[in-house]
């Protein structure tokens, strides 16, 4: 299993009615975070953080993916956490996506923007994820992996700097865009997630200096071992273990990370691949 979340863009029917909001002016700035369908998962997590922090938040979630995980699909997720951030006071958007088509991204863009307004913050907390290793990961499970983990963070984060129309940088320093990715050092049973992340981590480096002329800081964070209730109990105690600080991480410890990050006290942080993660080895 992994320490990341669901994959989520082309809206499909689905049971879980989310109110609709009116997009008026708002000084709060809006970001787009994906891999927001459980409300015990990370991206949930940074959704609560960034809107108690003044974030208006569009957020993706895709409930087939939950359906075929063993942890099963969260009736009524995205509804309750929309709730709970509106509750906050930030303006939300709540947009069920499958990743593995290439023209989700834009369709994601267009409803962040058309229901909130421009993005100033991209943060990739999706995931495919499905245990296998070298010998028994098949074409299309592969194929999969790469197509959300990859493809598509490439393509939001492309969407995003063609749409970006914040402060400009110009070696200035003064930008106000930030991109965000969550990854993984996975590796050993975990092929397609572990080889799709690590394309993901170089996609989102090389924004950090292609994007610098918007004003785009770009960031990978690994969050180490959270439980977001994939582990067992005989590795829940293994990765405490090896834990120096005798606990596994939370979402909220990743949350206050990427709070940072796109605040403006880490402007100065850019291109940097972060662990989080209490010290754990890898």
């Amino acid at each position: 299993m992994t320490i990341n979340e669901q994959p989520s863009a082309a809206p499909e029917p689905t049971s879980e009615p989310v109110p609709e909001q009116a997009a008026p002016e708002s000084a709060r700035p809006v970001a787009l975070i994906t891999g927001v369908g459980r409300s015990i998962g990370i991206g949930a997590g940074i959704a609560r953080q960034l809107a108690a922090s003044g974030w208006d938040i569009a957020f993706t979630y895709w409930t087939p993916y939950d359906r075929r995980m063993e942890w099963g699909a969260e009736d009524g997720a995205a509804a309750a956490i929309a709730k709970e951030l509106a509750d906050a006071g930030a303006r939300t958007a709540a947009i069920e996506a499958d990743l593995t088509g290439p023209d989700a991204p834009t369709r994601i863009f267009d409803e962040a923007e058309q229901r909130l307004g421009p993005v100033t913050a991209l943060v990739l907390s999706h995931a495919e994820s499905v245990d296998s290793g070298l010998l028994d990961t098949t074409v299309e499970a592969f194929d999969r992996h790469f197509a959300v983990n990859t493809r598509a963070s490439w393509l939001l984060i492309r969407e995003y700097g063609l749409r970006f129309r914040g402060e400009p940088g110009a070696g200035g320093g003064t930008g106000t865009g930030r991109i965000v990715a969550l990854t993984s050092d996975h590796t050993v049973g975990n092929l397609p997630y572990g080889a799709s992340k690590g394309a993901l981590d170089r996609i989102t480096l090389a924004a950090a200096h292609e994007l610098a002329h918007l004003g785009v800081t770009a960031n990978v964070i690994n969050p180490g071992p959270v439980d977001t209730g994939w582990m067992n109990d005989e590795l829940r105690t293994a990765l405490t273990r090896g834990t120096p600080l005798g606990r596994l991480g939370t979402p909220r410890d990743t949350a206050h990370l990427v709070d940072f990050l796109c605040s403006p006290q880490g402007q100065w942080v850019n291109g940097q691949l972060l662990k989080s993660n209490g010290g754990a080895a890898s």
